[in-house]
């Protein structure tokens, strides 16, 4: 079969297809009101005589610890928080998840094929068509008709402008030859030092952009911020240099206080019984942990005790 061109948005929507279904099914108990109890509950059906190993891994990777039958009890309070970014999802609070929210989602509804990586490969055409519809809005039947055919009226008007334009573009085209060559042609009637002095100010140029941007091309976590670094000279700084990425540029570290009004948009990450807060989801630079979402727990329970001045 053919590599698919799914992506990870089309796996949520799979998964939130199948929680809609399943929402009447077996387990209709657990999701049908999906509180952290209730998933806790799901999770360990779901993983009790469970022996996929990408499953085990996933659940390790989203408590920290891998999955023992006989140890139940080792869902405290804490994992039940961790489950509240599953409980967001489900109930469409939450748009785009962190990787592990999704991975333990994918289980506890039972999609297949999962993780990832095998669904976009091996997803068969009747839930290829599943999903295509998803795509879709819900405009009506006429809807879409009136829409084909001002499509088509618009494709028509478009072909007449298109010849004009041709035309019009194929003159100016010459035109601009005309110029083009002119330049040129002055340009190589210059006298030798003057070509020469050119040359130099380019490499100067080049030299510049390379050693300014090129060189510079990784990135090191510095205490709350990634710096932009040469990825060949090491530093006092221990933590890892990364490959460039434009998008970490404003990812940070971030204090949270008790008077913060809107916690929903942090992320934490939790080592030691140490709390960091981050404002926007991915991983911790130091210990490369995922980030969760915080829960209303979390914040009340870690964030500082800034209180109001009077």
């Amino acid at each position: 079969m053919p590599m698919s061109n799914f992506t990870i948005e089309d796996y949520r929507k799979a998964i939130k297809a199948k929680y809609e279904k399943e929402i009447n099914g077996e387990y209709s108990n657990n999701l049908s009101s999906p509180t952290t109890a209730n998933l806790r509950n799901l999770c360990i059906k779901r993983f009790e005589s469970n022996t996929n190993k990408d499953d085990l891994s996933a659940f390790e990777y989203f408590f920290n610890f891998p999955f023992d039958k006989d140890k139940k009890n080792l869902f405290g309070e804490d994992e039940l928080n961790k489950l509240e970014s599953v409980k967001r999802f489900f109930l469409g609070r939450t748009e785009k998840p962190a990787e592990d929210t999704i991975q333990l989602a994918a289980i506890l509804v039972d999609l297949q094929p999962r993780p990832f990586n095998k669904f976009k490969k091996l997803i068969d055409q009747e839930d290829l068509e599943l999903i295509n519809e998803l795509r879709l809005t819900n405009n009506s039947d006429k809807e879409d008709s009136s829409n084909s055919l001002k499509v088509q009226a618009e494709s028509e008007d478009f072909n007449v402008l298109k010849t004009d334009y041709v035309t019009e573009e194929r003159n100016s085209e010459s035109k601009k030859s005309i110029k083009r060559n002119k330049y040129f042609e002055k340009l190589f009637n210059r006298s030798k030092p003057t070509m020469i002095t050119t040359a130099v100010i380019f490499c100067l140029i080049a030299a510049t952009i390379y050693f300014a941007f090129i060189k510079k091309h990784c990135m090191q976590w510095s205490e709350d911020h990634f710096d932009v670094v040469d990825c060949n000279v090491k530093t006092e700084n221990q933590n890892k240099i990364i490959p460039y990425d434009g998008n970490l540029l404003e990812f940070k570290k971030i204090r949270v206080c008790d008077t913060t009004t809107n916690y929903t948009d942090i992320w934490y990450s939790k080592c030691d019984n140490v709390v960091e807060f981050f404002n926007t989801h991915g991983r911790n630079p130091v210990n490369d942990k995922p980030l969760r979402a915080v829960t209303k727990h979390i914040f009340e329970r870690y964030a500082e005790k800034c209180g109001s001045k009077k």
